[in-house]
């Protein structure tokens, strides 16, 4: 069953409140984890003011003023993508780039009824990026955020399902969701909609709806991977965010799992070993499934029941996203200028990892002698310090890697 709230939520309500509950949801992390998540369809009505996050200006200009390329939008209409060619033009004298953005090409498709989908908002607009980094944080899983922004009376999609779960935040406008349940539960991310075509054509014309519903600015719609939708601008223009959130799943574990296992075979001289020639007239001989497959079989099992894939999941997990973005100018500023007194901190959205004596984090790896072991691990609770408290020699290092930021007091 769906959820559907109708009371205006407020973002300070609750002191300490995260984005889930205080944004989207109107839930706590637990009770959203426990009811909601991986499991069904929500509805928060007026769930937010997201005037401060995105707008009809943002769109206009992240299209018309900020250079943008290809791929960091597409154009759709009625179902199908339009070449890019169809609304990308050289930038003109002084840069050799042939797939800028043709603004007054994407005005006249966007008066003809096409959608325009800002993809990666997350790289090219600071209030979206800042929303999607604390909401990654809060979910333990990477997100990302794309604007739909649809002409009134139109569609950009057919009925599909997204390989990913997504928060929908009407911006501007209001659309028409029509949602089915899914024809394939918890779709990887290898097994898109367009191998199910036909089933999800069938449901889309056929099943009952599970939610038919309009999204209003300040609606927030939550769907799991695999749920099917379709949605219609109505009297004007809508603007809608997806916020993706490409969850870790089991699959994705041992996927691991068997790299690690497979890295130990490696590591072994006699599963290096060429198998041997075939016995004239015995297809396979003695390297076929009655010759030393058993062994290979023997000897995968026991390196996955000792294999440890928690190293290569938590690298895996720290490249699906970026740090906080880092000012070259300001970040030799700080280092040029660091003085005992001068305030840091560690910067956002690392995914630090203190392993022994090696800092892991998303631009990279440390080695740390012992003596640094304590200033650092204070440092992962992300207050703001002094580079005294660091010591001056390790707070340069740390500036130098881009682990340490210049920060207010």
């Amino acid at each position: 069953m769906s959820v559907s709230r109708t009371e205006l939520r407020d973002p300070g309500a609750r002191e300490g409140a995260g984005i889930l509950e205080s944004r989207l949801t109107g839930l706590s992390r637990e009770e959203f984890a426990r009811d909601i998540w991986a499991r069904t369809a929500s509805l928060t009505r007026e769930a937010s003011d997201f005037t401060d996050v995105f707008s009809p200006s943002a769109v206009d200009e992240l299209i018309s003023r900020r250079g943008l390329r290809t791929p960091f939008l597409r154009v759709a209409k009625d179902g199908a993508t339009l070449p890019s060619s169809s609304f990308t033009a050289p930038a003109g004298v002084g840069a050799t780039v042939a797939d800028q953005l043709d603004d007054t090409a994407l005005w006249r498709a966007f008066a003809d009824g096409a959608t325009l989908v800002l993809q990666a908002l997350h790289r090219t607009w600071e209030p979206v990026a800042d929303l999607v980094s604390g909401l990654s944080t809060e979910l333990g899983h990477p997100v990302q955020a794309n604007a739909y922004v649809t002409p009134p009376q139109n569609r950009g999609f057919d009925a599909h399902y997204d390989v990913h779960d997504v928060f929908v935040l009407q911006i501007e406008g209001a659309k028409r969701w029509v949602i089915h349940e899914p024809v394939l539960p918890d779709p990887l991310r290898d097994q898109p909609w367009t191998d199910h075509r036909a089933a999800v054509a069938d449901r889309a014309a056929h099943g009952t709806p599970h939610l038919d519903t309009m999204l209003r600015p300040g609606d927030v719609l939550y769907l799991p991977r695999g749920w099917l939708h379709s949605a219609q601008a109505q009297g004007e223009v809508s603007i809608h965010l997806t916020l993706g959130v490409h969850a870790w799943t089991r699959y994705a574990l041992a996927e691991q799992l068997t790299r690690a296992a497979l890295a130990a075979l490696g590591d072994d001289p006699s599963m290096r070993r060429s198998l041997p020639l075939a016995e004239p007239n015995e297809p396979g001989g003695g390297n076929g499934p009655d010759g030393l497959l058993g062994l290979v079989r023997e000897r995968l099992l026991a390196a996955v029941a000792e294999a440890d894939p928690a190293p290569l999941f938590h690298r895996a997990r720290r490249s699906q996203a970026r740090p906080a973005p880092l000012g070259p100018v300001a970040q030799l500023s700080a280092l040029r200028g660091l003085a005992t007194t001068s305030p840091v901190r560690l910067r956002k959205a690392l995914e630090p990892r203190l392993e022994g004596t090696r800092l892991h984090t998303r631009v990279g790896h440390l080695d740390l002698p012992a003596s640094d072991l304590v200033p650092v691990a204070r440092l992962l609770d992300g207050r703001v310090r002094t580079a005294g408290d660091l010591g001056l020699a390790l707070a340069g290092r740390l500036l130098r890697a881009g682990v340490l930021v210049p920060a207010d007091r």
